[in-house]
């Protein structure tokens, strides 16, 4: 298995994501990884009250922001192309709380030159799906 930390210099383009951008202060500078065995982008965060929507809850928004950046690493590390999303759906299954761990995972299902299908989940220590 081989597990690859994902940079945007590494494609070619410079960025100030809120996501993923080490040099992003205001941002959730999470890193992501291509795991190139399960064919699916990773990420492990923690997010602070910074970024809470009701106290001790993590802000919806900022949890599909999550979602949709690791997607979006995916159609770029999986499929080699370049995405922008033009539907989502999430499901909120359990609250995702602020200062404890998550993992998000995404990966690529269905493309064609048109178009690629995506999905992706934030699962708690425990494995349990947060949101997807």
């Amino acid at each position: 298995m081989t597990v690859t930390r994902i940079h945007n210099e590494d494609w070619g383009f410079e960025t100030n994501c809120f996501v993923c951008e080490p040099r992003n202060d205001q941002g959730l500078r999470i890193p992501f990884f291509h795991d190139d065995e399960r064919d699916l982008v990773v990420a492990d965060f923690t997010l602070s009250a910074a970024f809470s929507g009701a106290p001790t809850l993590v802000h919806g928004g900022v949890t599909l922001a999550v979602l949709d950046e690791a997607m979006a690493w995916a159609c770029i590390a999986i499929a080699h192309r370049w995405a922008v999303t033009t539907e989502t759906t999430t499901r909120f299954a359990k609250p995702v709380l602020v200062d404890k761990p998550y993992r998000v995972e995404a990966r690529v299902i269905a493309g064609d030159d048109a178009m690629l299908t995506t999905s992706g989940v934030v699962l708690d220590h425990k494995g349990q799906v947060r949101a997807e």
